[in-house]
């Protein structure tokens, strides 16, 4: 919460030495909270290097419980997501799981079950604003879907901008059959991504699919054949990471921007918002690079200025 306050006081600022001085205070929390994150148990973050330099990964480990969502697992994956949201240098980010067969499977329900009714709505509220936190993320956020992913493991995904599974993957919004619905942005995402009606089917008849049927519903953007190790949603997403990344990272904050906020609303209003994230290129040092390799007729080399 400190270091949101204190960006959006940094983006506020007129002058260069106001910019300066809160700029100086966010690298500090930063600094901080990327500390704290090392010691991470359940939730891991890997900043790549090489030709995947520009890509950080979230790496959920908690295999005793299937990446279940409890209490010390969603503090360690918002200090996570809290690092990569401040930083500019990032133009991907990939979220997988350590663990082998597991995406996440929803829910901690042993924790739920020692939980009052007073307990029980807020920590459903904080999972929810722990998954819009995924969806608020600035850069792109891909989800390699290697397992199951069920409950509010598959809301997690939802959140993403792309998904990737293994098509022996099993997914689904199960909620209904413990006499709730998807609390974590589930009714709503996947609406959004496959249409109302055959959302409500899934949810209504708590189904799950494979990664193959998600893919041909739309839910997933690939679905690739598992590999021994296991990895092949992850592996794919990397090839994805890699396509993004000579991209202008100004330029694919400001088009995931248009095309979040441009997507809730009529097409007039969206167009709006293309207007907006158009008008953050404009005046940028990646703009002119580009601009300048075009006709140079070599790589552009940018800058996320």
């Amino acid at each position: 919460m400190a270091t949101f306050t204190l960006n959006r006081m940094h983006l506020l600022c007129r002058n260069t030495h106001c910019r300066s001085f809160f700029a100086g205070f966010i690298q500090r929390a930063q600094l901080s909270t990327l500390e704290s994150v090392r010691n991470n148990e359940q939730c891991k973050l890997e900043y790549l290097g090489g030709e995947n330099n520009g890509i950080a990964v979230i790496s959920m480990n908690r295999p005793e419980a299937r990446n279940a969502l409890g209490k010390q697992f969603l503090r360690e994956f918002a200090d996570c997501t809290n690092v990569v949201k401040f930083d500019k240098n990032l133009r991907v980010v990939i979220l997988r799981s350590l663990v082998k067969g597991v995406f996440c499977a929803g829910a901690d329900l042993k924790e739920r079950a020692k939980m009052t009714n007073e307990e029980t709505g807020p920590f459903v509220a904080g999972l929810r604003a722990s998954v819009s936190e995924v969806a608020n993320l600035p850069m792109p956020v891909v989800a390699a879907i290697d397992g199951f992913a069920l409950g509010g493991g598959l809301e997690v995904a939802l959140a993403c901008d792309i998904r990737v599974s293994s098509d022996d993957a099993k997914m689904g919004l199960v909620e209904t059959r413990l006499a709730i619905i998807p609390g974590g942005g589930g009714t709503q995402r996947l609406a959004r991504a496959i249409g109302p009606a055959k959302a409500k089917e899934l949810i209504f008849a708590a189904r799950v699919f494979t990664g193959k049927e998600a893919a041909e519903m739309g839910v997933v953007n690939h679905s690739v054949e598992q590999n021994s190790d296991g990895d092949a949603a992850y592996q794919r997403a990397l090839k994805l990471g890699q396509e993004i990344l000579p991209q202008g990272p100004v330029a694919l904050r400001a088009a995931k921007f248009a095309i979040n906020r441009g997507s809730e609303v009529d097409i007039a209003s969206g167009l709006s918002f293309e207007e907006a994230g158009y008008s953050q290129v404009i005046n940028t040092k990646d703009r002119l690079e580009g601009l300048s390799a075009f006709k140079e007729k070599r790589p552009p080399r940018f800058s996320g200025e």
